[in-house]
């Protein structure tokens, strides 16, 4: 179920109070020339919470998780992050959210460990050292640690992303195709270390993934999206039952063939 966030009066001089979920968006909107990508999305995540955000290409995945952290501002809606009101708390709340995606740079002339130990220096990770040859281990990639990033393979960079997101135990843990381009049992880890997160450190996740048996897996809660907007929003279960769907990769499917339909 959608619960918006409520907003200060016109009138009222003061600023509206952060709000005191883990994450909460009222009235999201962002146009990239005659594109909308996303229209009108309200999405409110609580401590805990394990949500996926899935849809077809073009649907507005990754530009909703830029929204939501901050990264691009909106043309018009509000985001509070891990309590604080974006984009003046930005700094702030990421001391407290992870993210890792594919597409995101890590410094090639470092090697592994010193790339983890320079962004825990950064998070304020009191061990940066000692904390980056432990998730290192905890991932079973202990083996990088001397190697220098431009000469990791895809897989292998994908991961050491992850670990540089999860180095400072963040409240928010926030993954664009988390297990991209790992082989089966390497996203397997990935998985189980996600789960763990979750159930023993209380991480909230939100993830976005093509990979309709992954979300299953690893979230309670699924936000569907077609062009932009919020198409459903509830327990996978529920969700591909209320649109009367088998499964999820079926309903995924059914819009990516809808949306090529409309193009033509």
């Amino acid at each position: 179920m959608l619960a918006g966030v409520g907003s200060a009066d016109d009138t009222d001089p003061m600023p509206p109070s952060p709000s005191p979920h883990v994450l909460a968006a009222h009235g999201l909107r962002k146009r990239f020339g005659t594109t909308q990508a996303v229209d009108g999305v309200d999405l409110v995540i609580e401590a805990g919470e394990r949500v996926g955000i899935v849809g077809p290409n073009g649907a507005g995945k990754t530009t909703t998780l830029l929204l939501l952290l901050g990264a691009i501002e909106p043309d018009s809606g509000t985001v509070d992050l891990v309590g604080q009101r974006l984009p003046d708390g930005r700094s702030a709340a990421m001391e407290r959210v992870g993210f890792a995606a594919g597409y995101l740079p890590l410094p090639d002339r470092l090697t592994v460990l010193e790339t983890l130990e320079l962004f825990g220096r950064l998070y304020g990770v009191e061990h940066p050292r000692e904390r980056a040859l432990e998730i290192l281990t905890e991932l079973a990639i202990d083996r990088l640690a001397d190697q220098r990033v431009e000469s990791l393979s895809s897989g292998q960079a994908t991961l050491v992303g992850f670990a540089k997101a999860v180095i400072h135990h963040p409240q928010l843990v926030v993954l664009d195709e988390p297990t991209a381009s790992l082989d089966p049992d390497v996203a397997m880890r990935v998985r189980d270390r996600l789960e763990h997160m979750n159930a023993e450190h209380h991480a909230t996740l939100l993830l976005t993934s093509h990979d309709m048996r992954e979300v299953e897996r690893l979230t309670t809660r699924v936000v569907f999206l077609r062009a932009g907007r919020i198409l459903a929003d509830g327990p996978a279960a529920e969700v591909v039952d209320d649109a009367g769907y088998p499964d999820l990769e079926t309903m995924f499917l059914a819009e990516a063939a809808r949306l090529r339909d409309e193009a033509v």
